[in-house]
């Protein structure tokens, strides 16, 4: 073998290396107990807790991968979870809480990181969503970055080019856009800052969002906010039907009552329009297949295994 093709070959093994270690089971000899402990926990809080433990796993892989630096604390207040983006997330406590059952049971062999991509499987699982395979073995991130929650996640008031650029910069696909956004068709939102300026002042000039159904915005502004500044009222991401997993959302899509902008924006691309019809013209099993897929790819994004990274004592802190 030439000197250029071991270079080649390194590269490629080095590039492979994650994904080789990142396994089913991988703690069936080291913790054989705990994908189960993490499940029975789950599963009688999972209709509370299932699109908070989703949103949190995607806003921790969008930053530095899944890495569990979204659960750091910062005491300047400069760590992931103090970026406006995460500051309406909910779960910490209960991630603190799967921690402790399982460090009981195995003390510092379980990833943070592992915890969030099983508890938000199960979790979704648990109410009747789709199922998909999360192999284990990542590590948890030492650093966790303030602009760096603020660069990554994706943005709802984002246009289609922005989208689908944040999440090629992820290795996603147009595909894996339209389905992972299918996950809003469970939990709620904050009026401000996620969706109100569409309502009150969508070019800065006091107008609405002229893509917004207009029976759905009056609705919006009469029964949920009320003002543009509203920020503590919630509303529903897929109304009369945001605590199951289901087509909904897409339905809604297609009405122009998507919530966010960037919901909106799916439907603004020729290819991702084509893509929302396909998966309303089928199953819904299709759709859980096809989310399946996606999120396999995502709990993948920029993983550390084998030595890299941490097992931490507690998700909170770096040990």
């Amino acid at each position: 073998m030439g000197s250029s093709a071991i270079v080649i070959y390194m590269v490629f093994c080095l590039l492979g290396s994650a994904f080789a270690q990142l396994k089913m089971g991988f703690y069936a000899q080291s913790c054989p107990r705990a994908e189960k402990i993490i499940q029975d926990y789950v599963k009688p809080r999972a209709p509370v807790a299932a699109a908070s433990l989703l949103r949190m796993h995607f806003h921790d892989c969008f930053v530095r991968g899944c890495d569990a630096s979204v659960l750091l604390n910062s005491t300047s207040n400069q760590a992931e979870k103090d970026a406006p983006p995460n500051l309406t997330l909910r779960g910490f406590d209960f991630i603190d809480k799967v921690k402790t059952l399982v460090e009981a049971a195995c003390p510092g062999v379980v990833s943070c990181a592992d915890i969030i991509s099983l508890a938000a499987r199960d979790s979704v699982v648990a109410i009747g969503g789709p199922t998909w395979q999360v192999p284990t073995g990542r590590r948890d991130g030492r650093v966790s970055v303030r602009s760096e929650a603020l660069q990554n996640i994706p943005n709802p008031n984002s246009n289609f080019t922005t989208l689908r650029t944040d999440f090629a910069n992820k290795g996603l696909s147009m595909k894996d856009l339209v389905l992972l956004s299918g996950a809003h068709t469970i939990g709620v939102s904050h009026c401000n800052p996620s969706f109100s300026n569409r309502l009150y002042n969508f070019t800065g000039k006091g107008d609405q969002d002229p893509s917004l159904d207009s029976e759905y915005a009056t609705n919006l502004k009469a029964r949920k906010c009320r003002t543009i500044t509203d920020n503590t009222t919630l509303a529903e991401m897929d109304p009369g039907s945001f605590k199951t997993f289901d087509l909904s959302y897409y339905k809604l899509l297609v009405k122009r009552r998507g919530l966010f902008h960037s919901d909106a924006a799916l439907i603004t691309d020729a290819t991702s329009k084509a893509f929302v019809t396909q998966l309303l013209q089928g199953s819904l099993s299709n759709f859980f297949t096809e989310f399946a897929t996606s999120m396999e790819k995502m709990g993948q994004i920029g993983v550390m295994t084998g030595s890299t990274g941490e097992i931490r004592k507690i998700c909170s802190a770096t040990n």
